[in-house]
């Protein structure tokens, strides 16, 4: 007797991974059958289901997962097969699918901004190669809901690369991603925001942030604020810190946000007003160790050609002398005044600055420097 159609199942998409929600399509394919009729009978793992055509479309929750099989049944009882009672069943194909709606990890670079940059972000899924498109929005900050909303950047929808690309970039600003397969589509959740600060080259901004004390560094228990300035009537002091996470000021007075600083205040502050401006960005340490000092360094840009101090301190005393400076990781000056003076900055300055006294040395800091033109910007 020969031997009947061997059935075979396939699954589309075939992505290793699917997420409940998503639509996928089980079908049955009857090898060496062509031009027969057939009636098909499915089964999940041991138990048959009511599907009886060739095309089985499902839109998937996590209960669906398991082994699907399939077979398939002639209608003609006089064929050569009519003997028999039942036809075999196909090798089972996996069917996974996981309830955690992926969320896409959004990077930005450069996130500290110099003139006229170009910002590339980029959106990474899990599975980066299983037919995602992506979507790109700039969030912009609503106070009334203390979040924000997303705004679809131009060409932003449904692009196949997972990069995008923003030409001229020049003030602070946070984006979001998120991606997208199938048909019907199936979409991600948003990327968690990241954000592209101005370190305060574009004196042109409508919002502005002033801190004070007017430094980069601060001890713990120092008492800090920083005040949003502008022709708005509604603002909130946000903060991005070491580990990633995006918070809201929790003592807000009018535009001034105080804060009595611990380790965990150390990161990257700005302002946010209620018709969504966004000030440039500061940086602010806070010093861990008790008896360590800290850089006395200017929380903006200098302007070439302006002169600039810095300076060493202690909690308990204001300045030091024998203290060691270095730029970059390199020693510059060792100086029995305790002071770093620069008569005429120049573009060169920029960089990474920290200073040791007594074998102890302070975190490191950025100073920006900006040419006189971004005066104008």
């Amino acid at each position: 007797m020969q031997t009947p159609p061997e059935p075979t199942v396939t699954l589309q998409p075939s992505w290793t991974q699917i997420y409940s929600g998503e639509t996928v399509t089980a079908r049955c394919e009857i090898q060496g059958g062509e031009g027969a009729q057939w009636t098909y009978e499915w089964r999940r793992g041991q138990s048959n289901t009511r599907e009886t055509s060739s095309e089985y479309r499902i839109t998937v929750t996590e209960s669906d997962s398991g082994g699907y099989s399939c077979r398939g049944r002639r209608s003609f009882s006089w064929t050569k097969w009519s003997n028999m009672i039942l036809f075999r069943w196909s090798d089972s194909v996996t069917l996974t699918v996981s309830d955690n709606k992926p969320r896409p990890v959004l990077t930005v670079s450069p996130s500290w901004l110099s003139p006229g940059a170009s910002v590339t972000l980029n959106c990474q899924v899990e599975h980066p190669s299983a037919g995602w498109s992506f979507y790109w929005y700039k969030a912009v900050p609503d106070l009334s809901e203390k979040s924000s909303s997303y705004e679809l950047l131009p060409d932003g929808s449904g692009t196949a690369q997972d990069s995008y690309i923003i030409h001229g970039q020049t003030h602070t600003a946070g984006y979001v991603c998120r991606a997208g397969r199938g048909d019907p589509e199936y979409h991600t959740d948003h990327s968690q925001p990241k954000f592209v600060w101005s370190a305060g080259q574009f004196v042109s901004l409508s919002a502005s942030l002033t801190v004070s004390p007017d430094r980069v560094q601060h001890f713990t228990s120092d008492s800090v604020s920083l005040t949003c300035e502008g022709n708005f009537t509604e603002w909130r002091v946000r903060k991005f810190s070491e580990d990633g996470r995006l918070s809201d000021c929790r003592r807000m007075t009018g535009s001034t946000c105080n804060i009595n600083t611990s380790k965990s205040d150390t990161g990257v502050y700005w302002c946010e007003s209620g018709s969504g401006e966004f000030s440039s960005a500061v940086n602010i340490t806070v010093q861990n160790d008790g008896n360590g000092p800290v850089l006395m360094s200017p929380v903006h840009p200098v302007t070439e050609g302006a002169s600039v101090s810095l300076t060493c301190s202690l909690k308990t005393q204001k300045i030091l002398s024998n203290v060691f400076f270095y730029h970059n990781d390199k020693l510059i000056q060792n100086d029995p005044r305790g002071e770093l003076k620069i008569s005429a900055v120049s573009k060169s300055d920029e960089g990474f600055y920290k200073c040791q006294y007594s074998g102890r040395e302070s975190a490191q800091s950025w100073m920006s420097v900006k040419g006189e033109q971004d005066q104008n910007i």
